[in-house]
Order: C-alpha cells, then structure tokens, then sequence
C-alpha cells in the first residue's frame, strides 16, 4: 500500500483530486438542459443505467439523504423527466424510470460531454492518449467505490 500521506505519492494523490475536479467543473459546464441541477442529470444517469429504482435506493446510489432524493425526483417528474409507478413486489414503495424525453436529453448531453473530450484528447500525443486509455477502467473502479 502507498503512502498517501508523504512524498511523491500524496503528490500524486492531490495532483489526480485537482485534475479531477478541474475536468469535472469543465464537464459540467458542458450541458444541454440549464435548467437541471448536476445532482438531477447524476439521477438520470442513473436511472439510465440502472433502468428503474426506488428513491431509496437512488438515494444510495447517489449519495444523498431519502428526503433530498423525494424532492429531486418530485422535480424531474414534474419535468417530465421521470414517471413514479407502483413497486411491482411492494405496492407501499413507488419506482422512479426514465421518460423517453430524459433519454433524449441524456443522448445528446452525452454527445456533447463526449465531443468536448475528445477536443481535449486531440490535443494528447500518442503516448499520452494510450495512458489515458490504461488509466479509465482505473478510474471508473474509483468512482464507484
């Protein structure tokens, strides 16, 4: 296990925090619907992903208390973004899908978020290019530990 808290490799942790943070403002500032919050287009990747889920388990999924969560998806429903249905095992519980309209919205915010990337990427020679292929599914396992 590195040391993470001296030398070369806590260099190397706050380096990875700053860059990651930098390219996430940037990524965000890459929208296509202004009026959604970045925790409401976070639920509907999501729900993009996942296909359908109870608040609760959006909550957990997004790291959010279960009041925060009722009161995003109360919004993206009433955006049209979402449709709640009956559980179909537990009536007392609803489910959360994504509407056609949110796929949509997802698609092209995807493309944009995609192209904006792959500007950055042009700019990366080779051999940066092929270390940035290796470090994604490293990157990707951090983002959901």
């Amino acid at each position: 296990m590195p040391d993470l808290t001296h030398g070369d490799d806590a260099a190397a942790v706050n380096s990875l925090r700053s860059a990651v943070m930098r390219l996430s403002r940037r990524l965000k500032h890459q929208r296509v619907d202004e009026s959604l919050s970045p925790t409401e287009m976070s639920v509907l990747g999501t729900l993009s992903n996942c296909g359908s889920a109870t608040p609760g388990e959006l909550a957990r999924k997004e790291h959010v208390q279960p009041p925060s969560m009722t009161r995003i998806v109360a919004l993206l429903e009433a955006k049209g973004l979402v449709r709640l249905e009956p559980h179909p095992e537990d009536r007392r519980q609803k489910v959360v899908t994504r509407t056609e309209q949110a796929e949509t919205m997802l698609e092209e915010s995807r493309r944009k978020r995609n192209a904006f990337l792959a500007r950055l990427v042009d700019g990366l020679d080779e051999d940066e290019w092929a270390k940035l292929r290796e470090a994604a599914p490293v990157l990707e396992k951090l983002a959901h530990l």
